[in-house]
């Protein structure tokens, strides 16, 4: 399997198809490279590099004890781009992946054409007074007790339930999307994935401020993993050239459920 090892000793798992201008994507939590297969595909098929790595503790990178944290994986990230010698490239995160984009791009700017966040984190998504529509604290804390007691149980849960939408009237749960959720994440490390609950109560305005490329934000407007309100609109007014692209009844998990209108439009803003 095609591998780094980044300045501190870790290996990173990463996926580098086709040729062209490079898109590179950052999953969210708890799931790898497989998440963006859909994607992948597409773009390679129009004509683009498209590149996915698993984070560390993630997927098939190296399951340290150490790292798990959003400097740490900008830092894998940046590693992994220097090594390939991406330049010039669209930067794409979904959800946790999109603090990892925002943080990146806004260190290493140089490097980056466009940036696109899905359902991202960004700025913050803990309920504050600042922020009365983000997540109460004892929702991170359920996060946590789920994970420490039966972990399979809750990751059959979370794309059973919320992640996807498919506790909605009228959804129909996909047997195969849910299953390929677990898959992902029960290849995860355990440790890594309960200390990336931390990285969500972090702060990413100053990140958003120091953005000057084009950047485009896309939410569902039912994501009940970070609400629409507690987020974006808010990162929209701090990018300096930022777009706003809402879904109605759109889930957080939309990139799955809903490829065959996400995909096209994030082609044309890549070809804007």
């Amino acid at each position: 399997m095609p591998t780094i090892t980044t300045p501190d000793g870790v290996k990173i798992f990463y996926k580098d198809w086709g040729s062209g201008q490079p898109i590179v994507f950052s999953h969210g939590w708890p799931l790898s490279a497989d998440d963006w297969d859909a994607q992948m595909m597409f773009f390679l098929h129009h004509g683009y590099r498209v590149i996915a790595h698993d984070r560390r503790g993630h997927g098939r990178s190296e399951q340290v004890g150490t790292g798990n944290d959003m400097d740490h994986w900008v830092a894998d990230l940046a590693a992994l781009t220097e090594h390939l010698g991406v330049r010039d490239a669209i930067h794409i995160g979904h959800s946790t992946g999109g603090g990892e984009v925002a943080r990146y791009v806004a260190r290493h700017q140089e490097r980056v054409a466009k940036a696109v966040l899905v359902a991202s984190l960004t700025p913050n998504m803990v309920k504050t007074d600042a922020n009365p529509a983000g997540q109460p604290r004892e929702w991170f804390d359920a996060v946590k007790s789920g994970m420490l007691g039966n972990r399979s149980e809750f990751y059959r849960a979370v794309p059973e339930g919320p992640f996807y939408g498919f506790n909605r009237p009228g959804a129909k749960p996909s047997e195969a999307v849910i299953a390929n959720w677990w898959r992902q994440g029960m290849a995860g490390s355990a440790q890594a994935h309960y200390e990336t609950v931390s990285s969500w109560l972090e702060d990413y305005t100053e990140d958003l401020k120091k953005i000057t490329v084009p950047v485009l934000v896309m939410h569902g407007e039912d994501d009940q993993i970070v609400p629409f309100a507690s987020s974006v609109p808010r990162a929209v007014d701090l990018l300096a050239n930022g777009a706003l692209k809402t879904y109605p009844g759109f889930p957080h998990g939309m990139l799955t459920t809903h490829a065959d209108v996400l995909n096209p439009d994030l082609l044309e803003f890549i070809k804007s």
